[in-house]
């Protein structure tokens, strides 16, 4: 069963800050701080760009591991599809930098969601092909220009100011690793398709929502809930089980409400929205590092990573750890 053999994240060294989104907006601070829960966190600076950030995690996992680039067979770069360039390929360019010449290279779309699809895919790929001592491993990238695609002038867009930028490599690998790609469950209501979409502007791309409708806050608890238990009934496990449950950082009170509802206590998750923003598909790696770097996961333990995405789209990724 295919596994993740090492990740790592790296930020950007611009940021957003609420008194810029304040000055740009007019919404007073106090209501910009109870979306972002702080005063500023990592954001694309004006000459940089995802797939540099991308890269730079890429190759601290290759430097680490000691993988040889032409042992990858497959990279994916996962996002919202907004790369830094139209019409192009992020995969194809970080594998290039990073002398990987032999791999199928191509995007997954499925914005917030996109890192957890990729994962799957390539762990699909790899189980199908099993060991092979010459293309044995997957590279996943996931990053996104999230911070760029906010109108911070607009006071309707509040709800998006705390979106950041971040990236994360996940290297996978056909044999044994630090984390078995245990189970994937995902779905997608497409009703609320329309509720955000893009608007194309003189200065780019820009996220709009549609006036404000009922039901989002119940769908996302009710889908998770959904996915969480189909994931434990294929594992043959319990929620009693589950050692960390690792979502999407884009609200706390929706972070909170799902773990009461699944009667998981919050110390089985990471809050760090003091000091971080929504960092697009890269949140659940950040909290999963957070927890690898300071010796709180465990062999054996039960990981679920809870991902979901404009259009919108749920998902629940099992690991298994085998530190």
């Amino acid at each position: 069963m295919s596994a993740i053999a090492d990740f790592a994240v790296r930020y950007p060294a611009g940021r957003v800050d609420v008194h810029d989104l304040h000055a740009a907006s007019g919404v007073p601070l106090a209501d910009i701080l109870a979306v972002t829960h702080a005063e500023g966190f990592p954001g694309l600076g004006e000459e940089e760009a995802s797939w540099e950030l991308a890269r730079d995690a890429a190759r601290a996992v290759l430097e680490r591991t000691g993988i040889a680039p032409e042992r990858i067979g497959t990279v994916l770069y996962a996002g919202s599809g907004e790369w830094d360039h139209p019409f192009w390929s992020p995969a194809a360019k970080v594998a290039h930098a990073l002398g990987i010449e032999r791999a199928h290279c191509f995007e997954v779309g499925n914005f917030c969601n996109a890192g957890a699809t990729a994962l799957q895919i390539a762990g699909d790929r790899l189980d199908a092909q099993g060991p092979d001592p010459d293309q044995g491993y997957a590279l996943v990238l996931i990053a996104d220009r999230l911070s760029r695609l906010v109108d911070r002038s607009d006071p309707a867009s509040l709800d998006l100011f705390n979106f950041g930028d971040a990236a994360a490599a996940v290297l996978l690998t056909a044999g044994p690793g630090s984390f078995t790609l245990a189970h994937s469950a995902m779905r997608t209501d497409g009703s609320w398709a329309d509720y955000y979409r893009g608007e194309h502007r003189p200065e780019g791309v820009v996220i709009r929502q549609e006036p404000h409708r009922r039901g989002l806050a119940d769908a996302y608890v009710e889908n998770f809930r959904t996915l969480v238990n189909e994931t434990l009934r294929a594992l043959g496990a319990k929620i009693d089980d589950v050692a960390q449950l690792l979502i999407n950082h884009g609200d706390r009170w929706m972070h909170q409400r799902l773990l009461a509802t699944l009667g998981l206590p919050e110390e089985k998750s990471v809050f760090a929205y003091d000091r971080q923003g929504h960092m697009g598909g890269a949140d659940t790696l950040i909290a999963l590092r957070e927890l690898v770097d300071q010796d709180r996961v465990h062999d054996g333990d039960l990981i679920l990573l809870a991902t979901s995405a404009m259009g919108f789209t749920w998902g629940i990724t099992a690991l298994e750890c085998r530190l």
